[in-house]
This record gives C-alpha cells, structure tokens and sequence, in this order.
C-alpha cells in the first residue's frame, strides 16, 4: 500500500453530475429554477399553515412541517450541489460532509413518519368522520409530530456515530452529488459490515413501519369509498387519495431501492437517479401535490392575493 493510501482523508472532492463544460450552465439553470420553486412552494405552505386560523387543524399541521422537512432537504443538499458545478475543486470536508447527511437523513426520516400520520389523519377523517376531533385531538397531533422529528434525530445520530468508527484512506473522491452513506463506505479502509448492517436494520424498521401504516390507512380508504353512494364524493375522495398515494409510492420506492435493496453498497450505478427523486423530485412535487390540488389552500391564497391586491 502506497503511502498516499496510508494517510486518512479528512476532506473529499464531489464529484457531482458530469465534468462536460457545455453541460453545467444548462444544468445549474435547470437546479436552480427546481430550487428557487421548491424553496417558495415549500416556506410559502409553512407560512399559510402558520398564519392562518383556518388552516389550524391536525392534516394541515402534518403537511406544514412536511414541507418544512422538504425545504431542510433542499438547503442540506442543493446549495452546495449548484456551487460544485463551476467550482474547480468541489471539496467538501469530513464534518461539513456528516453534517449534511445528518440534515438529509433527519428530513427524509421525519418525511417517513409524517407521510404515515397524514395518511392515518385521512383514514379517520373518512372513514371514521363522527369520531374525527376526537382521535384526532391536538395533543395527539403534538405527540406524532413531535415523535417524527425525535425518531428523525434519533436515526441520523445512529448513523452518524457509526460513520465516525470509519477510516477513509481509499480515495478522497465521492462518486456523487453530496455526502451521501453508501459512497462514504465505499471509502472506508475499515469493514463497513456494521454499518451496512445498522443502515438495513434502522433504515429497514423506519419504512417498513411507516409503510404498513399508510398501507392499511388507505386501503381502510379504498374500501370506504368503494361503499360511498354519491359518485361526486367518491371522486373527489379517490382523486385526493389516488394523488398522496402517488407520491408517497415515489418517496418510499426510491428509499427503499436505495438503501434496501441487496447489494446497494456495491451497486453505485443507481446512486445518482434514485437520489434525485427523493432529494430534489419529491421536495418539489409535495407542495403542488397536497396544496395546489386542495380547495381550501388556493381559497386562502386567494383571500390573501385579494388583500394584497
């Protein structure tokens, strides 16, 4: 071993998308729009939930600190990824490195859990609508929400931790657009065995619980429809449904096949188009999905477009 292999790496070079000079100004323009409309859709809807009396209620508390999950992924990864396309080079250090995986993995764990209440909040608000404030009450919405961001810190600081027992003396180059755990084992001159192990047992337990969740919430939903008399209510019921399953299936099958999957340490090939599904695609998509598509948000927008104005 050369001693250039002896020395540990304390910084690492990202080498993001593509090297092609003609490419990067129409690639940084293209992230850069995804950015500025994720980043207004995102804070736009926190601002609303916030702000407006009318919007105080258990799903809009979900979809607003959803959307502040979205926009804390986007900050985590995109800034750093836009200056890396005409930066020469593109080095990122150890800490800053654990840093942003730890914001990523705090997002997309809260994302997890939050999608699963939003999903069981429409189960009872269809399914059981009598019922609905009464298990739907404040402090259970409190104490999810609050679960969602503790088992989000809780899973990145595992993460984290064992990333530190890890020496990287292969390379310093990341094959990648951030800092991201499967590169950073690929590094590693120590057996990322437990790592792998600890990502598939904690990573694994997050989604396959948070999936059963949404799972069985609406298939509850389904059923409820499939029973409803009114073809206008089962419409716009299926329609709301049919479009948060579509981007909770997006979310967790890019986690999944990313993190889950056989093989995935070794297997870097997929690591960039899965990534920017649930990085950049899904953090921008969510506003336009649970917002834009809902009666009551653009009324509010309008009211306050028309005070504006």
């Amino acid at each position: 071993m050369t001693e250039d292999n002896l020395s540990l790496t304390t910084e690492f070079t990202l080498i993001g998308f593509t090297d092609h000079p003609q490419l990067k100004t129409p690639l940084f323009l293209v992230f850069f729009t995804i950015y500025l409309i994720t980043m207004v859709g995102n804070l736009g809807l926190v601002a609303l939930v916030v702000t407006e009396h009318r919007l105080h209620t258990p799903m809009y508390t979900f979809l607003g600190n959803l959307a502040l999950m979205d926009s804390c992924c986007s900050c985590a990864i995109t800034p750093k990824m836009l200056q890396n396309f005409f930066s020469k080079d593109r080095k990122i250090s150890l800490y800053e490195c654990m840093a942003q995986f730890y914001f990523l993995c705090l997002a997309e764990t809260a994302d997890c859990f939050l999608l699963a209440a939003m999903a069981y909040d429409r189960f009872v608000a269809i399914c059981k609508p009598l019922q609905y404030h009464t298990m739907m009450s404040k402090k259970l919405c409190i104490q999810m929400t609050t679960g969602a961001y503790i088992a989000g810190n809780l899973h990145s600081m595992i993460h984290i931790g064992f990333l530190f027992r890890l020496n990287f003396c292969r390379s310093h180059q990341i094959n990648h657009f951030f800092c991201d755990v499967l590169p950073l084992y690929r590094l590693s001159c120590a057996d990322p065995y437990i790592n792998e192990l600890m990502l598939f047992i904690f990573s694994g337990s997050v989604q396959v619980f948070s999936i059963i969740i949404v799972i069985i919430s609406y298939l509850f939903i389904l059923f409820m429809i499939f029973k409803m008399k009114s073809k206008e209510g089962k419409g716009k019921a299926f329609s709301t449904c049919a479009s948060h399953f579509l981007s909770v299936s997006i979310f967790y099958g890019s986690l999944l096949f990313m993190y889950i999957r056989p093989n995935s340490v070794n297997d870097k090939d997929k690591d960039i188009p899965l990534a920017i599904f649930y990085t950049i695609v899904i953090p921008l998509l969510n506003p336009f999905i649970y917002s834009l598509r809902n009666k009551e948000v653009i009324n509010v927008m309008k009211k306050i477009m028309k005070k504006i104005s």
